[in-house]
């Protein structure tokens, strides 16, 4: 769909953004190479996470060394080889993975137009807790429970939903007209990529029509509420901070 001159669906207000690929501008990470790397969401935008879009061209790669940042990440198309906590396997679309804080990871050998969502956060330690450990899985292995027993509205847990962990990533899937249950306000931010179909979002007072390739950014206690629209299943892939105390 073409947008009229001057006209974009991007939409960026205090605590909560819509980024519509049509607005899309790369900038250099280091490490990342060979690629077309996407800033979407970080802390320049009240965030306390980034969001990450790349796209690897044919001999592209990731190469990043260990550091104090971890990383959740989700091949939405292609393949390549991932090498996580000194593991290495080649992966496909469906592919995720989790980098932890101190660890070297990287993508190397991608198809051309291999499409990954990185989700980068600094690790918050808890008293008493060991760090999580290197992940490497599949989306299809991981089978979708009905979300507060609806079962057009459908939850995949991707990484351990265990203390260590002081960050989530899940997909969730609708049937078209199904819709979260109620307007949900809550301490978790998210960072949200949508991955296939429709729908409204909304967000604050704001109603936002979106579709496969939008992403979303919702600051904590942004009241946010999503229905599915249209004739096929409606899906994104979401990041949440989690189980660490409330002051």
């Amino acid at each position: 769909m073409s947008i009229p001159y001057g006209q974009t669906r991007t939409r960026v207000a205090a605590r909560h953004a819509l980024i519509a690929p049509d607005g899309h501008v790369k900038s250099v990470v280091p490490g990342i190479t060979g690629a077309a790397t996407i800033i979407l969401i970080n802390p320049t935008m009240g965030a306390r996470f980034a969001q990450v879009l790349v796209t690897f061209e044919a001999g592209g790669s990731a190469v990043v060394p260990a550091n104090d940042v971890q990383t959740a990440g989700y091949f939405e198309t292609g393949g390549a080889t991932l090498t996580v906590g000194g593991r290495k396997q080649k992966v496909t679309a469906g592919a995720f993975f989790y980098a932890p804080a101190g660890e070297a990871w990287s993508i190397t050998a991608p198809k051309k137009g291999t499409r990954v969502t990185l989700f980068q956060k600094k690790f918050e330690p808890l008293a008493g807790v060991a760090a999580p450990t290197a992940i490497i899985g599949n989306a299809a292995d991981v089978p979708g429970q009905p979300f507060l027993g609806d079962p057009d509205a459908r939850l995949q847990v991707l990484l351990p939903d265990v203390p260590a962990f002081d960050l989530a990533m899940n997909i969730f899937t609708y049937q078209p007209g199904a819709t979260l249950p109620f307007v949900e306000t809550h301490v978790m931010e998210h960072g949200l990529l949508m991955l296939a179909g429709q729908g409204v979002y909304r967000l604050e007072d704001s109603w936002y029509p979106v579709a496969a390739g939008d992403v979303i950014w919702m600051a904590s206690y942004c009241p946010q509420w999503f229905v599915a629209m249209g004739k096929t299943p409606a899906s994104y892939l979401y990041y949440k901070d989690v189980n660490r105390a409330a002051v």
